[in-house]
């Protein structure tokens, strides 16, 4: 038996794979299919621990569902357009693509390093003319169907990148790229109008079964659909007098989910970007408060005010409202809690129900008027049957957000409370028979914003034009190149790139000029699983047929941290496409796994930028790629945080040679390394060991089956050790030359051997190749083999030993029939415990299948 040596075997194996096309797949066959699937990394530099652990799901997942009889799609490339590579290559003065394609090689060499079983054939490169070509067609089909828009509004500017950011992209009010402080600005953008789909991409959800829970929660939290109603509050002139006849710019509406307690309004807030508030406070003595407010608010991002965790600051406008309920006039404020994002930018503040609204009341001495209470409150019986107001403040510490029964509500007084309560009904009739109100639903989501002021990025296919406007670039004209001449490390961009930016009108013939904008990368990534369906079509960005006979991606896997970002907008892409008629499915993603991050050893999770990554190569150099594989698989389950510790990869390693050199005992051809000690074999103890072994592989292939259905690869790993112990103990008691020399000994030895690698294979594969090939002396590639079968009746166990517990502590242990019956498991367990009962009363037995037996005796 040669020893087992992956750094002499594997490199060996990469290269047969790569010069047979093992992993590429052609066209569908009449197989079921599986699409695989991790999410493409940047190319920033090499791999580290957290890319092993997510592609290594992958692979063992692919190559698991090969041996099972699928046709799979197991594809990679790279997200490869951003900042970091531009940012690089000022730093370098170099180019972005230099850096970019140099990381990529890298990355590459990595992949295969470790085994990973991608098709090559189908490599996706995001900053590649061929790929970002498609990008902007998308662009453009989505303009023509009304899901385009360049509009000036507020927007989140990072300063430190210098570009604006989605609002998916502002994380606790810093950049989601450098951690900077994310500032407001005023900016003409183009937005891709996400709204449009806003309800079924909230409905869908639920036709994602596949999906952590938690991954569904936060898209649906974040699209945020309420609803409620719209309230037209009339704003009074400069002098506090309500308009004879209200004019469209007297109105000021509000959106609301509890109209029911706008008798307890006592004043009206408006965000620092509403849209007319420079207007509203012109020549008021209130002015420079207010603009200073505004100023200030611009410092502090919009997710940051709404959260509502920081302290509140306002400012008093000298303008009134009326409220449309009871007629009072209200004041106006403008509060940096108040965001444009959400509803209209205006708010009815009812501080007694809403903390926001209470905290800021307080801070600057506003009515708190109580409307609604809990019937255990001791304002309840002083006000149950008051409808006029009576008490306008109340000395709470908390404010009453909770349903309850209206007070001081006018005609409306003593109805319940709440979001869709008879109050809240009964209000909004009023409204909407007066006028002055209408049922609305609204979303938190906003558009998507997906303008960047960066080179490396996809250009947006527009053009200028001082006599058509704005106009696309011809489909024939694509892809928009970025020019390669730029000088980035000199400070030039796109707008100040001549040759870029100066061109012809495609409508009228006249000088122009081309949108120097990009587009959001995330752009990129959200259509791209797409394209490696059918990666090298010059006509379209894909075949439907070729696509929708691959897609749905199966199982999708990559971090929880693009849960909103990434997994929402490619799920938008996905239902655009659809409605173009290009594909028959609604979802991309059938099955996601989110994997649990990797830490280091202070339990901070591992990235460049702190400096704690882990490379692999040294671990692979000592112990080679398999043992890298299994340990980091087995440390802990999949979804969960994976705290990185070397110490145990050396016993993985061990686990592999020990399995190494079992397959090579069991065909025998294990020579000196055999485990078998010499002298004479117990013919009844190795009978019943083979028996053991037979039920250990049926339950172990089981098991493994299961787990592998369900990602648990860890438990998978350790009930394959289980059958490695199984099979050392057999065959350290059977003798080699009596093996032999059975036929159906060495039926069933070689049998265990072809099951090990097997079941390995996908965790293992150079190993397991390598055994295939030199052990087993199999045909073809062990990943093409199938799968071992397996048979429940022959896994369940004749007999069981199970444990007798007395007042909780072990006393005896008894050996049952597998499938006794209970009184006589019971009977068994009471003779074995007589000692330990006797004397005492036996008030209780429970019995525990395959476990054990409790007896509660006093």
């Amino acid at each position: 038996m040669k020893p087992y040596n992956p750094h002499e075997l594997e490199p060996r194996w990469q290269k047969t794979w790569d010069e047979t096309g093992l992993d590429s797949v052609g066209e569908r066959t009449d197989k079921p299919k599986k699409y695989v699937l991790e999410m493409f990394p940047y190319p920033s530099g090499d791999i580290h621990m957290g890319h092993v652990r997510n592609y290594t799901i992958g692979d063992v997942a692919a190559r698991y569902a090969r041996m099972r009889g699928f046709d799979v799609l197991h594809p990679m490339g790279w997200d490869a357009f951003g900042l970091p590579a531009e940012n690089a290559a000022i730093k370098r003065n170099s180019h972005p693509a230099t850096w970019t394609y140099a990381n990529i090689d890298t990355q590459k060499a990595s992949f295969k390093r470790m085994g990973f079983s991608y098709d090559w054939n189908r490599t996706v490169v995001a900053c590649d003319p061929e790929y970002y070509r498609w990008g902007q067609w998308i662009f453009q089909k989505f303009w023509e169907r009304g899901l385009v828009e360049r509009r000036e509004s507020p927007v989140n500017w990072c300063p430190s990148c210098k570009t604006v950011l989605a609002n998916e992209q502002v994380i606790d009010g810093k950049c989601w790229r450098c951690s900077s402080e994310v500032e407001k600005r005023n900016l003409t953008q183009w937005y891709f109008k996400i709204t449009d789909y806003a309800q079924e991409l909230l409905d869908d959800l639920d036709k994602l079964p596949g999906w952590p829970e938690r991954v569904k929660q936060q898209q649906a939290n974040w699209i945020g659909r309420s609803e409620g109603a719209e309230v037209d509050f009339i704003l009074c002139d400069r002098e506090g007098n309500v308009p004879d006849q209200p004019s469209e710019d007297d109105i000021v509406t509000v959106f609301t989910t509890r109209a029911d307690t706008l008798f307890g309004c006592s004043f009206f807030v408006l965000a620092p970007e509403y849209a007319g508030l420079r207007d509203l406070v012109a020549g008021m003595e209130q002015e420079q408060a207010v603009l200073d407010l505004v100023e200030e608010a611009k410092k502090v991002s919009a997710v940051e005010r709404a959260q509502g965790n920081r302290e509140k600051h306002g400012a008093f406008t000298g303008r009134y409202v009326v409220n449309p309920v009871n007629g009072e006039k209200v004041p106006v404020w403008v509060a940096d809690y108040v965001v444009a994002d959400y509803g209209t930018g205006a708010v009815m503040a009812v501080p007694c129900g809403d903390r926001r609204d209470f905290e800021f009341a307080r801070k600057y001495d506003l009515p708190i008027v109580p409307i609604i209470l809990g019937q255990d409150d001791p304002l309840y019986a002083q006000l149950k049957d008051q409808r006029e107001r009576v008490v306008e403040q109340v000395d709470w510490d908390e404010p009453y957000a909770a349903e309850g029964v209206l007070v001081q509500s006018g005609e409306f007084t003593g109805m319940v409370g709440g979001k869709h309560s008879e109050g809240e009904e009964a209000v909004v009739k009023r409204l909407e028979a007066a006028g002055r109100g209408r049922r609305k639903v609204e979303f938190r989501l906003r558009d998507w914003l997906i303008s960047r002021q960066r080179y490396w990025g996809n250009p947006i296919p527009a053009i200028h034009c001082p006599d058509c406007g704005v106009v696309p670039v011809p489909e024939e004209d694509l892809p928009v190149r970025l020019p390669e001449d730029i000088d980035l490390a000199a400070g030039e961009t796109l707008a100040q790139h001549e040759g870029f930016v100066n061109c012809t009108c495609p409508k009228c013939g006249g000088p122009a000029r081309r949108e120097t904008d990009t587009m959001d990368t995330f752009t990129c990534s959200s259509w791209y699983y797409l394209r490696y369906a059918d990666p090298h079509n010059e006509k379209a960005p894909f075949d439907p047929a070729v696509a929708n006979g691959w897609l749905p991606v199966d199982q999708y896997i990559g971090g929880i941290e693009h849960a909103i970002l990434h997994l929402l907008y490619s799920r938008f892409f996905t239902k655009v496409l659809r409605d173009m008629g290009m594909l028959d499915f609604d979802e991309p993603f059938t099955n996601l796994l989110t994997q649990g991050m990797v830490l280091d050893g202070k339990g901070e999770v591992m990235s460049k930028s702190k400096g704690n990554v882990i490379a692999p190569e040294d671990m692979i150099a000592s112990y080679g790629a398999d043992a890298v594989r299994a340990y980091i698989l087995f440390m802990a389950p999949p979804d969960k945080e994976l705290l990185w510790n070397e110490d145990g990869l050396a016993g993985l390693f061990k686990f592999l040679n020990r399995a190494w050199r079992q397959v090579f005992d069991l065909v025998g051809s294990a020579g000196e390394d055999t485990l078998f000690a010499g002298g004479d074999s117990d013919e009844s103890r190795v009978s019943d060991l083979r028996a053991q072994l037979n039920r250990e592989r049926h339950r172990v292939v089981g098991k493994v089956v299961d787990d592998f259905d369900r990602n648990n690869f860890n438990t998978a790993i350790a009930a394959i050790m289980e059958l490695v112990n199984a099979t050392g103990d057999y065959l350290r008691a059977a003798s080699p030359e009596a093996r032999v020399a059975s036929e159906e000994t060495r039926a069933f030895d070689h049998d265990i051997a072809e099951t090990l690698v097997k079941l390995l294979a996908p965790i293992a594969p150079h190993m397991c190749e390598e055994l295939w090939a030199s052990a087993l002396c199999g045909s073809g590639s062990i990943h093409q083999q199938p799968w071992p079968t397996f048979d429940p009746a022959q896994a369940a166990r004749d007999e069981v030993e199970l444990a007798v517990q007395v007042n909780g502590k072990v006393k005896a242990k008894v050996t049952v029939a597998a499938d006794a019956a209970e009184e006589d498991v019971k009977a068994a367990a009471l003779e074995a415990a007589a000692a330990a009962v006797a004397g005492k009363t036996v008030r209780k037995v429970i019995v525990v299948k395959g476990r054990l037996v409790s007896i509660v005796a006093g």
